[in-house]
């Protein structure tokens, strides 16, 4: 993969969606043999995105009231309480992550709430800001200066809000103890970022949703371009970030326990699965009938590839399952499991990067020159 800053990341992606929305484009064809694409688009807006950001809000009400419980009590049940708030809310997260085009690639929501380092790889000392990283020296400048900005664009920035701070705050070494007036301020802070930042990106798919359905194109920037795009990213994610990097994976074997997925919490695993549940249930239509690329792709007589793809998720899923929690213990204790997982899925990763987007016309549009 190819280095590149979020910087460029952020500027790349907004670049590319004021381009496909202001080049011509030709006559859309609403079905392929015989396949209703706009009826698949249809579903996924209105069975699958917009329900998920309504559900992220319910849940984000649920954290906010255990996260005030526990800052007007800290003791152990009060953080087991809002753990169990923290931990529904980030799954939710993981869940609409896929969804990451549109008004959340506007909003750059995902650099904001749950940024993973943008495929740069660079993992080379325990300090660099890549991966899922926690900046915590910001985090604890903030508090006690009681001065930031959580729209400033640096990694030091993304590293200090959304899930990871907050990650911090609730879990990180002697929460409870540390929880006074000034981490009740910045806690609630980043709280009401992130309920910000989902209204914002769930009422703009209300407008959105019209120019979603009825653009049935395969060209850059259509909708069906960005889910196979964010199918093969979220899975680039899930061997890069989430498994591969901690394992050793672009650091000649060095292990980085602590740059796992909510590592204060202790849940890496659980968000890897889901992580790879949200792309299958994205590939699916989430399993609605005709309804999915999975379909689409039977349609386009390709039915062998759709079965080779169903059945390599179950097998990766599996491998996933099968890695104890937490990742940052079995990382040191049994790597071999998270290897076995990272191999199965690079294969998913091939299937979707190469065979699908050829299946479908569809052209990768993000950097990675990482050999997949």
């Amino acid at each position: 993969m190819k280095k590149i800053s979020a910087l460029l990341i952020a500027s790349s992606f907004l670049l590319t969606a004021f381009i496909s929305c202001n080049k011509p484009e030709n006559k859309n064809n609403i079905t392929a043999n015989g396949f209703d694409k706009s009826a698949m688009l249809v579903s996924y807006a209105d069975n699958l995105i917009m329900p998920a950001y309504a559900t992220m809000q319910q849940q984000l009400a649920a954290l906010q009231r255990a996260s005030d419980a526990f800052i007007a009590n800290p003791n152990a049940s009060t953080q087991a309480a809002v753990k169990t708030a923290y931990t529904e809310t980030h799954l939710q997260y993981i869940r609409i992550a896929p969804f990451n085009f549109g008004p959340a690639e506007n909003a750059l929501l995902d650099n904001f709430l749950n940024f993973s380092g943008g495929l740069d790889y660079n993992f080379t000392t325990d300090g660099e800001l890549t991966g899922f990283s926690i900046d915590t020296v910001t985090i604890v400048s903030n508090i006690s200066s009681g001065i930031y900005s959580f729209e400033t664009l640096t990694r030091s920035s993304f590293y200090s809000q959304g899930f990871p701070a907050l990650n911090y705050l609730y879990f990180g070494n002697d929460a409870i103890a540390k929880m006074d007036s000034k981490r009740s301020k910045y806690t609630n802070d980043l709280l009401a970022r992130l309920k910000n930042l989902i209204d914002q990106v769930s009422n703009e798919w209300l407008g959105y949703r019209a120019a979603f359905v009825g653009n049935t194109q395969t060209s850059s920037g259509s909708p069906i371009a960005n889910i196979v795009n964010q199918l093969s990213y979220q899975l680039d994610l899930l061997k890069g970030p989430r498994i591969g990097w901690p394992l050793g994976k672009q650091s000649n074997g060095k292990i980085f326990e602590t740059k796992c997925e909510a590592y204060y919490a202790g849940i890496s695993m659980a968000l890897a699965i889901e992580n790879l549940n949200s792309v299958k249930r994205l590939y699916t239509g989430n399993n609605i009938s005709g309804k999915g690329l999975s379909d689409y792709l039977i349609a386009l007589n390709q039915s062998t590839l759709n079965s080779d793809i169903l059945a390599q998720f179950d097998v990766a899923l599996a491998k996933l399952k099968a890695i104890p929690e937490t990742l940052s213990t079995t990382l040191l204790t049994d790597p071999t499991k998270i290897d076995e997982a990272y191999k199965e899925i690079q294969k998913l990763v091939t299937l979707m990067k190469t065979d699908v987007a050829s299946a479908t016309a569809v052209q990768i549009s993000y950097a990675d020159n990482d050999g997949d």
